[in-house]
């Protein structure tokens, strides 16, 4: 897995994956972008040899990536969510009548359950 082009191709079919974690902790498609990205910097200046489960670790990597920024809102006392209801971030890969019948049925009910979830449990909430 040494190969820079693998690691590329791995990191790109993960990032989906990883921008939702991101999202459902932080609550900002904005955020959750940089801590994807923050997880691909991680990725290249790490040895991942020894690294059986690429995607596990990286989504270990935009968790505590996550919670790090989360702990920095909360020294900064700004708020973790917006005050308006956050909308679901859209899949480029999914039909996007399916994905207004998805949202329409279960959008804001999840952000309402993950808003009771603490930012440290939001990771095993994996939709």
């Amino acid at each position: 897995m040494s190969e820079p082009k693998d690691l590329t191709k791995l990191f790109e079919s993960q990032r989906s994956h990883l921008r939702a974690v991101a999202y459902r902790m932080l609550g900002s498609a904005s955020e959750a972008d940089d801590a994807v990205q923050e997880a691909w910097l991680r990725l290249n200046r790490s040895n991942t040899t020894e690294v059986d489960n690429l995607g596990g670790w990286l989504t270990t990597v935009v968790g505590r990536v996550c919670l790090d920024v989360l702990r920095s809102r909360r020294s900064r006392r700004e708020e973790t969510r917006d005050a308006e209801v956050v909308e679901p971030i859209a899949d480029s890969k999914t039909d996007p009548e399916q994905e207004a019948l998805l949202a329409d049925s279960v959008g804001v009910a999840l952000m309402v359950v993950l808003e009771t979830l603490s930012p440290a449990e939001r990771p095993c909430f994996d939709g």
